[in-house]
């Protein structure tokens, strides 16, 4: 017996509901919401603004209105309040970059169905070769995501015995960044692409953490990884690489802990029988669409890899995250 008993309606709401998709992702490629949030515009003046013709501008921005993201006074559009609390790029909150990030992702969710025939990715993966628009926006966009959770990890995790931190493919360091600010005596190394250290500096220096966490450049798929650390956090690692390059990866990381050391995995986790949960399923497509064997893991399936590369104590951390996301922690035999 079917769960869900669809009826045409929510099926063509289903089929069409990449035109919101879309005009969300024009409204902040044009930077329409930044224009707006400082203070309300005519279509005139925008269009003057942003050297575009007024035709397709106000279809926008009407449609932009008829989402809720910007209200119409007469002439005027402006942003709503949830829209300045997410789109505006001067709010804290701000998820502009993820946005932009998911926009380059489009291209390739088109050709889905020749990904699933050929078996392999049908885009690039976004690294040191990427266009710097995209990798900017893919590394600020995991900054955004990351200040969303990671004050809530670091404060569920307990690191008072620890001192040496390893950020594993950490990016601009959001997570380094929490657990430090949570725990005064931990120290920590960002280990990634040195395309992400201007990144990473940036970001150190805002939260004036230059002092205790460093940046190492690296490949860590190739390249050696520093050693010395007693707390290692791989978060959205595994999933780019197939089992094998897991295990590879992860038996690279144990060398690196000291004994004791403990291992914090953060992944999409799929259920047992991997139909579910809804988010974790469709990212394992958005990994078959860029890498060649990556895809969501089972939480079974990532204990087994932890098993293979030699982790003991594993277990899931009793932790409600968005979107399938949870946190396997194992220690170093």
């Amino acid at each position: 017996m079917d769960s869900f008993d669809w009826d045409p309606a929510e099926l063509l709401n289903l089929s069409g509901g990449y035109w919101s998709t879309c005009a969300l992702h024009a409204g902040v490629s044009l930077g329409l919401f930044p224009a707006l949030a400082a203070q309300p515009r005519t279509v005139a003046e925008l269009a003057e603004e942003k050297g575009i013709p007024e035709r397709g501008l106000v279809m926008l921005l009407d449609a932009l209105t008829a989402m809720q993201l910007l209200e119409k006074n007469v002439e005027r559009y402006a942003m709503t309040t949830s829209a300045t609390r997410y789109l505006d790029p001067a709010s804290p909150e701000y998820l502009g970059h993820i946005i932009a990030h998911h926009h380059h992702l489009m291209s390739g969710w088109a050709r889905l169905d020749e990904a699933v025939r050929s078996g392999g990715p049908i885009r690039d993966r976004v690294s040191h070769d990427a266009d710097e628009e995209q990798r900017e926006n893919f590394l600020l966009g995991m900054f955004d995501l990351g200040m969303l959770l990671a004050p809530r990890v670091a404060a569920a995790i307990d690191l008072s015995g620890r001192q040496q931190l390893l950020d594993l493919g950490g990016g601009p360091g959001t997570y380094a960044i929490h657990f430090c600010r949570r725990n005064p005596q931990l120290r920590a190394t960002i280990f990634d692409l040195p395309t992400t250290r201007p990144f990473a500096e940036q970001t150190l220096t805002r939260f004036d953490m230059g002092s205790r966490i460093d940046f190492v450049p690296g490949d860590f798929t190739v390249d050696p990884i520093p050693a010395g650390c007693d707390v290692a956090w791989l978060s959205h690692i595994l999933h780019g690489e197939g089992r094998r390059g897991c295990v590879r990866l992860l038996q690279k990381t144990a060398a690196a802990l000291e004994p004791g050391g403990l291992l914090l995995v953060q992944e999409f986790i799929l259920q047992a029988d991997r139909t579910g949960p809804l988010f974790p399923a469709l990212f394992s497509l958005n990994m078959l669409l860029g890498t060649p064997e990556g895809q969501s893991y089972s939480e079974p399936e990532l204990t087994e890899l932890l098993n293979e590369a030699g982790f003991r104590q594993i277990e899931r951390r009793p932790l409600e995250l968005p979107n399938g996301v949870g946190i396997l922690s194992a220690v170093k035999s």
